[in-house]
C-alpha cells in the first residue's frame, strides 16, 4: 500500500451539469487522524467543493467530536464513520464503515491500536533521531501515522523531504521502520458489522491482488466505486459494477482527502440516493 498523500491545496474539483455533480464525498480524513481538515472546518470545505454530505473516515479511530452516527453542521451531514485497516494471509485491506454506533468491543479495539500506533510513533522517531541527529519536532499523539512523521522530517534540518522519508527511512523495510498490528479481518468485519450501517471495501484496486480484494467485497454491504486513483493505476470500473449487481452491494465513493479539498471523487445525487437509504437520519 503507498503512504496517504501528503498535504496540498490541491484543485478546485471539477464542476458539469447539475446531474453529474458530486454531492457525496464518502471518505476523508481529519487531524483526528492524518488528515488536515478539523471537524469545523468540513462545512467550508463541502461548500467550496458542492458537497452537501462528507464521510469522516480517519484511519482506526472514530472521531471524539462527532457525537451521532449521522449529524448535520451548518448545512452539511457528515456521517461518523472508519477506516479500519485489516490483516489477511499475506495482505492487508483497508475497510469502510459508515454511520458508526459506539460498541463497547469497537471502542475497545481502536484504543489499542491507537496505543500500539503511539508506542510506534515513538520508536519511529527516536529511529530517525538516532540516525539522522535531527531533533523532530513531533510527539506522539492519538492518531499519529508515519505521514506524520514523514512531514516532521522533511521540516527538520535532516536532508529528506517527504517522498525521501519515506523511500529512504521510514518505508516498510527501511532503517527505521516499524511495523504496527493490524486487527485480524475476520475479528475486523464482525466489529464493523456490529456497529456500522454500511460496511465496504476501500479502493479495491490499490491492491496488489484486486481479484482477492474484490472477493472479500463480495461478503460485505458495500464496494468503493469512485476513487481517484491516479495515473498509475487502471482500475476496471465495469468489473465493479458487475460485481455490485451480482453481490447486490451498495456502490460508494470518495476523494480519500488528506488535505483540504474534497470532491475529488464522489457521488452523484443518483448514486448516492441507495446509500442515503441505508443511512440514518441526522441527529
Amino acid at each position: 500500500m503507498v503512504p496517504p498523500r501528503d498535504d496540498r491545496s490541491g484543485d478546485d474539483p471539477p464542476s458539469g451539469d447539475a446531474d453529474e455533480r458530486v454531492i457525496a464525498d464518502l471518505h476523508a480524513h481529519t487531524t483526528a487522524s492524518d488528515g488536515s481538515l478539523t471537524i469545523p472546518d468540513v462545512p467550508t470545505a463541502a461548500e467550496r467543493a458542492g458537497i452537501e454530505w462528507v464521510a469522516i473516515t480517519d484511519h482506526d479511530r472514530i472521531h471524539p467530536e462527532l457525537s451521532a452516527p449521522v449529524t448535520e453542521r451548518d448545512g452539511v451531514r457528515i456521517v461518523r464513520g472508519i477506516e479500519l485497516r485489516v490483516e489477511a494471509p499475506a495482505v492487508r485491506y483497508d475497510l469502510l464503515g459508515y454511520a458508526v454506533e459506539r460498541t463497547d468491543a469497537l471502542d475497545a479495539e481502536t484504543d489499542r491500536l491507537q496505543a500500539d500506533r503511539m508506542d510506534r510513533g515513538r520508536r519511529i522517531i527516536d529511529r530517525v533521531e538516532d540516525r539522522t541527529g535531527a531533533t523532530l519536532d513531533i510527539d506522539p499523539h492519538p492518531g499519529i501515522g508515519r505521514p506524520h512523521i514523514a512531514r516532521a522530517i522533511a521540516d527538520s534540518p535532516a536532508p529528506y523531504d517527504y517522498d525521501d522519508a519515506f523511500a529512504e527511512l521510514i518505508g516498510a523495510g527501511c532503517p527505521c521502520y516499524v511495523p504496527r498490528d493490524i486487527t485480524p479481518i475476520d475479528r475486523g468485519i464482525d466489529l464493523l458489522r456490529d456497529a456500522c450501517a454500511i460496511v465496504g471495501l476501500a479502493h479495491p484496486f490499490r491492491y496488489r491482488d484486486p481479484d482477492a480484494a474484490l472477493e472479500i467485497a463480495r461478503d460485505l454491504d458495500a464496494v468503493e466505486r469512485w476513487y481517484p486513483y491516479g495515473s498509475d493505476v487502471d482500475p476496471d470500473y465495469d468489473r465493479i459494477d458487475r460485481l455490485a449487481d451480482d453481490a447486490t452491494l451498495l456502490r460508494t465513493g470518495g476523494s480519500d482527502a488528506h488535505d483540504r479539498t474534497l470532491g475529488r471523487a464522489g457521488l452523484t445525487a443518483a448514486a448516492f440516493e441507495p446509500i442515503r437509504r441505508a443511512l440514518p437520519a441526522p441527529e
